[in-house]
């Protein structure tokens, strides 16, 4: 895998703070040739630096306001596989990630209101192999998903 150099960075940060500009907007906004960033975003996607192009979408302006973690502590005999897959089938399931310590997995979830939390909570907690959730409501977020300072420091 290849570590982005100084170039890199600098093409990173041009899109993750203008991610309308495009390639030839970046190139003019560097001043570096068309081909070269173009060159420097395939290879970037291709060694996984640069994971998607896909638009932010706030889940709060599709209707689904509340958002939550959940910590779930799962039956160990079939393993994390079910739970992922039965997770992934709901689609207020935004995120969910193994963890070490106390509990299994992190879910980050979302819905419509604190009643419509139950019901996912709910549905969540249907797959045989989750033991017990506890949930905590998101008040506010403080700090949003970010890598910019991570590129930085990369350097």
């Amino acid at each position: 895998m290849h570590s982005p150099d100084g170039l890199d960075r600098r093409i990173l940060r041009q899109f993750v703070e203008d991610p309308r500009i495009g390639v030839l907007g970046a190139s003019r906004a560097l001043g570096v040739a068309r081909g070269t960033v173009q060159a420097r975003l395939d290879r970037l996607e291709e060694d996984g630096v640069l994971t998607s192009w896909a638009p932010a979408i706030d889940p709060a302006a599709l209707g689904f306001s509340v958002m939550a973690f959940a910590t779930l502590e799962i039956s160990q005999r079939r393993g994390h596989r079910p739970v992922a897959d039965h997770l992934r089938a709901i689609p207020e399931v935004l995120e969910a990630d193994t963890i070490t310590g106390a509990s299994d997995v992190m879910v980050r979830v979302v819905a419509r209101s604190n009643a419509d939390l139950q019901r996912v909570i709910d549905r969540i907690v249907a797959a045989p192999d989750v033991v017990r959730a506890a949930t905590v409501i998101v008040l506010a977020t403080e700090i949003a998903p970010r890598v910019l300072p991570l590129l930085a420091e990369s350097g």
